[in-house]
């Protein structure tokens, strides 16, 4: 069948494969307590990080403009996920860091993920999931975490 198979399928197969993943995860979050969280949140409290991010910088990491970047963080902010501080060492900056009900979002996102992973070990099998896995490393570049994913999606 492979010979068979039309090349746009891997990609529509990938995407629909992470779709799948992130439609399941955005279901329980809201579930336990996070209704408004959106996939693209989840970027942008990696660009964030644990020590915070002014504008620019959240906007030079996510690869979109500064006010696409603070379009962002007035959502976030308004959802309860961020807040702005002044930057200790630059009083004239706003240093925007994440808030504990986005931090829990990200531990609940991870044992989601880890039962999503695990109900796909038992589907597919731990070998074949496993060896998928390794497959995928093998034809994608190291870093796992590509923070310009809303740029690349238009996001500007």
């Amino acid at each position: 069948m492979s010979s068979e198979t039309p090349g746009f399928e891997l990609p529509m197969r990938l995407l629909l494969g992470f779709r799948v993943i992130i439609d399941e995860l955005h279901l329980e979050l809201a579930v336990q307590g996070h209704p408004d969280m959106r996939p693209l949140h989840g970027f942008v409290f990696q660009a964030i990080g644990p020590s915070g991010a002014t504008a620019v910088e959240l906007g030079r990491r996510l690869g979109v403009s500064k006010q696409a970047a603070g379009k962002m963080v007035e959502t976030l902010e308004r959802l309860g996920y961020v807040e702005r501080a002044d930057d200790p060492l630059d009083g004239r900056r706003k240093i925007v860091r994440l808030t504990a009900h986005a931090v829990d979002a990200l531990a609940r996102s991870e044992r989601i993920f880890d039962r999503i992973r695990a109900r796909w070990a038992d589907t597919l099998g731990p070998g074949r999931l496993d060896a998928l896995e390794d497959d995928l490393r093998k034809v994608t570049p190291p870093e796992v975490f590509r923070l310009d994913i809303p740029h690349w999606f238009g996001m500007s």
